[in-house]
């Protein structure tokens, strides 16, 4: 008999955009460290964040997350953070030339998915390269789907 593993008590989703997988084709996805304040962390362990209506953009050679939502901290009154400032995401310079690349060449978007304290404590933000989808596409996926749960409702009353 294996032994189970014990689920990582420092890993933790903080923030995830639901609405993201439904209204772009994600391609590939990359995750990257944020910049942030002592009091954003603080908020953000206590779960107050939202990244549904974010995106990432790559500016003056750097990568930065606009309109995310961080909760102001009660207890950081005095230096407490601006809710929805530009923070800056943390990746390699390859990457940025890649991310620089698809986002003006070839029309994609960056897309937040995953906002969440990694093994080691760390937060660290999963981005989506993606292309918008149109209201057809967003039907087709659909009935992709529901066809996909039919399948497997019918597989499972046979066997």
């Amino acid at each position: 008999m294996a032994a189970r593993k014990k689920p990582d008590p420092n890993y933790r989703v903080v923030a995830e955009n639901r609405r993201a997988r439904h209204d772009f084709a994600i391609e590939s996805d990359l995750e990257c460290g944020i910049q942030l304040f002592g009091s954003e962390v603080k908020s953000l362990r206590a779960g107050r964040a939202n990244i549904a209506e974010s995106y990432a953009t790559v500016d003056a050679g750097e990568l930065w997350l606009v309109n995310a939502h961080i909760a102001p901290y009660a207890q950081a009154r005095t230096w407490g953070h601006e809710e929805r400032r530009r923070r800056k995401l943390l990746v390699r310079k390859k990457e940025l030339a890649r991310l620089w690349s698809a986002t003006r060449r070839e029309g994609m978007t960056l897309v937040p998915l995953v906002m969440y304290f990694n093994h080691r404590g760390i937060v660290k933000l999963k981005i989506g390269i993606a292309k918008g989808r149109k209201k057809q596409d967003k039907r087709a996926a659909e009935a992709k789907r529901d066809w996909q749960r039919q399948k497997a409702r019918l597989l499972r009353e046979r066997g």
